[in-house]
């Protein structure tokens, strides 16, 4: 029987856990929130709540494989803390969310050093995953990877598609941050070719329709094209959305990544500067760039709406 435990519970962790559990193994779940944890212990008969850390742990039967699915950072780390001391040599913990693959590397060291295995998953999927199945790139030693192996066949969509053993440990979250930074170029250019379509009025460019249209047969077909179309059916302006595009942190590790490698990644790192824009990140430099103007050329500086120049206490 294989059984495992699953520490959060977000959009992508309870799914997981659903998943799983609908895959035939038992999954004994925490989150902090426990009601979260116990709703959904409710609704599936192979999930079983925990209060806590040392319930979970003492629940299974070692050896034992926990999984993390918590944002990265100090949730992250208190947890691996945490887990660190109830688990026993032999143990396997798995890191599911984004994370940086150095803080992987080290972590691994560190909890090799007391005899617990760790394994580095990249999860990709989102929503979707519960019904279509996940794409996982595992960083693992090989007889980590072993254990991890048949989990991951059922998370994926079929036992033989969809998951990876990318290398040793980093090598999973590594291979996320780069497919991520892709992901962001991709949405980047999609956006910007339907914000052009759209601008050449004389042609009344029907935005869904060509969406639709570039689903079948176009070279640019994607599961992110698919989404697009889907949204511009219901709602072309897209009058009620905020301009604001949010980036989670793996597009800043790519960059990075790409300057310490030498290796030039243009499209990815300008998809990352354009959502830096949209936050508002640019404002301060493009006041000083209208001021400029004004002071070379004598070009008019417009008002932003309600603020009063010149006027100080």
């Amino acid at each position: 029987m294989l059984e495992i435990g699953l520490y959060g519970l977000g959009r992508m962790g309870g799914n997981m856990a659903r998943r799983l559990a609908r895959g035939g193994v038992e999954v004994h779940v925490l989150n902090r929130n426990v009601q979260v944890a116990r709703s959904l212990a409710g609704e599936e008969p192979k999930v079983t709540a925990h209060d806590g850390a040392a319930q979970l742990v003492a629940a299974l039967a070692p050896p034992r494989v926990v999984w993390l699915m918590l944002p990265a950072g100090p949730a992250t780390d208190g947890a691996i803390a945490e887990f660190a001391g109830l688990l026993g040599p032999g143990d396997l913990l798995v890191d599911g969310a984004n994370g940086d693959y150095r803080d992987a590397q080290a972590r691994a060291a560190r909890l090799g050093g007391i005899g617990l295995g760790f394994a580095d998953v990249g999860v990709s999927g989102g929503i979707w995953g519960l019904d279509k199945g996940y794409c996982l790139m595992a960083g693992a030693a090989a007889a980590d990877m072993a254990r991890l192996e048949p989990y991951l066949k059922v998370l994926a969509p079929s036992p033989d598609t969809g998951w990876l053993h990318a290398g040793p440990v980093g090598s999973g979250h590594f291979t996320k941050m780069v497919h991520n930074g892709i992901e962001y170029g991709m949405m980047q250019a999609l956006a910007e070719g339907f914000a052009l379509l759209g601008a050449k009025q004389e042609f009344g460019l029907d935005l869904a329709a060509v969406a639709e249209l570039w689903r079948h047969g176009s070279v640019v077909r994607s599961w992110l094209l698919d989404l697009t179309a889907d949204f511009l059916r219901g709602d072309p302006s897209l009058a009620d959305v905020a301009p604001r595009v949010a980036d989670s942190g793996e597009g800043r590790w790519t960059a990075r990544e790409s300057i310490d490698l030498g290796v030039p990644t243009p499209v990815m790192t300008l998809a990352l500067m354009s959502r830096f824009a949209s936050q508002g990140k640019g404002d301060y430099g493009n006041r000083l760039l209208a001021m400029m103007r004004q002071g070379f050329g004598g070009h008019a500086v417009q008002a932003e709406p309600g603020a009063t120049r010149g006027q100080g206490g």
